[in-house]
């Protein structure tokens, strides 16, 4: 099957910033390729509606708990990317030549020292920061750089 017959992958995104407007960023554990950063997101579980898949990942990735953010948007429609041909048939299981992302924006409330990486095993990243959310599309890998791109326009009076 070539990668234009494949689905997209249904997946969540959570910008979150804090009280100074800054964004958070987690360097992925599994990019052999040195400085990959990137938001927390992830795939939608069957029967899970957008709001909890969001919740869930942010806490899988972050161990930000619901009653520390508040959710203050949503994209008005799914942000699509195509993974890199090297990349299809090795990311889950060679079932999606991509992800369609719905991200939302959530305010953290919440104290540094509630950030927990390990707070799903195994954990996604190996470290995280607080950036200016005009430097997100450098710190991603290009090939979701587009997407970022997006989601700083559509929420940046919001942030």
């Amino acid at each position: 099957m070539s990668a234009a017959a494949l689905p997209y992958r249904p997946c969540v995104g959570v910008m979150l910033v804090n009280a100074d407007g800054l964004a958070f960023v987690g360097k992925r554990i599994d990019n052999k390729e040195g400085d990959a950063w990137q938001m927390p997101q992830g795939g939608v579980d069957d029967g899970e509606d957008v709001r909890q898949a969001a919740l869930r990942e942010l806490w899988e990735e972050t161990g930000v708990t619901e009653d520390l953010v508040t959710l203050i948007a949503q994209t008005r429609e799914e942000l699509l990317y195509d993974l890199p041909d090297d990349l299809i048939g090795k990311l889950w299981g060679g079932r999606f030549r991509g992800q369609r992302q719905t991200w939302l924006l959530a305010r953290f409330a919440g104290s540094d020292e509630e950030i927990r990486l390990d707070a799903h095993n195994p954990p996604e990243f190996c470290e995280w920061k607080w950036v200016q959310p005009l430097a997100l599309p450098d710190l991603i890998v290009p090939f979701k750089r587009r997407v970022y791109r997006a989601v700083l326009d559509e929420f940046r009076d919001l942030i």
